[in-house]
Parts: C-alpha cells; structure tokens; sequence
C-alpha cells in the first residue's frame, strides 16, 4: 500500500477465506475539515482481472459469451444468465497472458495480438479488484476449438458471435446488463472500430 497520511492504525481481520477472500477494515481516517474518524469497512479481495471485446471489422461483429451467474440470479436476475465480454482472473499471469489465455479457454480464438485500452477498478466501494481492458480483432482461421470454458473450474460457457448492431441494441434495452461489455462496446462505438 503506498503512504496516506489521512490514514493510520489499520487493522484488519479475515471474515472469510471460501471463495474469495473478505476482510474487515478499521481505521482512523481524516476528514476534510480535518477530524479524526474512526471508520469501518468490509473488503472483498477476488484478485485482479482482465476483460476483452472480439470483433471483427469486415463482418462487422463481435464474440461475447452467455454464463449463469448466480449474484445476478439472487439479486432478480430472471434466469440469472448474463451476456458478457470474455474475462478473467489474472491469477499469477500478466494482464496480456490471462485474456489470450480466457480467450481461448472460454471462446476457442486463440489471438496472437492484443490492445490494452485501459484499467480500472470495478466496484472500489467494496471490491479490490482492478480490471485490465482490451480488443483484438479476429477471424475464423484463429479458431483452435469451440471453447466453452475449462470443465475443470465448472464453466459451462455459451460462445455468442453476434453482429455489432444486434449487441449494441442489446446494451441498450437491458438485454446486456454486465458493466465490462457495456464499456467495452461503448468504446467500440466510441472509437469507430467497426467502421
């Protein structure tokens, strides 16, 4: 962590260590007006991840994938599925090796050129995660296998090719709802990518 001096005496205590891991926080914080506060906070620490748009400018579409996600499920999420861009956890790789990695496992593209657009944190009111961005163009003679996902981390991964169009109106009548792809197709649209 680098040096703030608006915060001292942290103190930290694991709440669970299952899936990911949860911590609680307390710290005495500064305020603006320069008081001392004691505050407390929960964080959720799933490591860092990376996120990629496919698209392919002669055909004028895109690879996303359809997953089960049970937060969305729970929180009224009709059948819980989401429409997203391929993802995943950096684990010990490098941003640019764990999306050509996802990309295969989840999509069957194997990409030899990537694009990092930008990183960012996701959800930094509870989530310590920061997500690394990229496009990468592909085509058919980049397909190795039909992905799906690594049945060993019980991914059952849908692999959608649609055209740029259909997904932007996807985006906007609420059919695509996972802030990753929305950025990711709205940088598309931004940048004319599939111009």
């Amino acid at each position: 962590m680098m040096e703030n001096n608006r915060v001292k005496n942290i103190e930290k205590k694991l709440l669970s260590d299952n899936w990911y891991t949860l911590n609680k926080f307390s710290y005495d914080f500064q305020t603006n007006n320069g008081e001392w506060i004691r505050q407390e906070r929960e964080a959720y620490d799933r490591g860092n991840g990376a996120a990629i748009l496919l698209y392919n400018e002669e055909k004028q579409t895109v690879v996303l994938t359809k997953q089960f996600r049970m937060p969305t499920y729970v929180n009224g999420n009709d059948d819980g599925y989401m429409i997203e861009a391929c993802a995943g956890l950096l684990d010990d790789n490098n941003p640019e090796d764990c999306i050509k990695k996802e990309t295969e496992e989840e999509t069957g593209y194997r990409l030899n050129n990537v694009k990092k657009i930008f990183e960012m944190y996701m959800s930094p009111g509870s989530v310590t995660e920061k997500l690394y961005f990229f496009v990468a163009e592909y085509d058919s003679k980049m397909k190795v296998s039909d992905g799906g996902g690594v049945e060993t981390e019980t991914e059952d991964i849908e692999v959608l090719e649609l055209p740029f169009e259909e997904a932007l109106e996807m985006m906007n009548s609420g059919k695509i709802e996972d802030a990753k792809t929305i950025i990711l197709l709205q940088y598309a649209q931004i940048f004319s990518l599939m111009s």
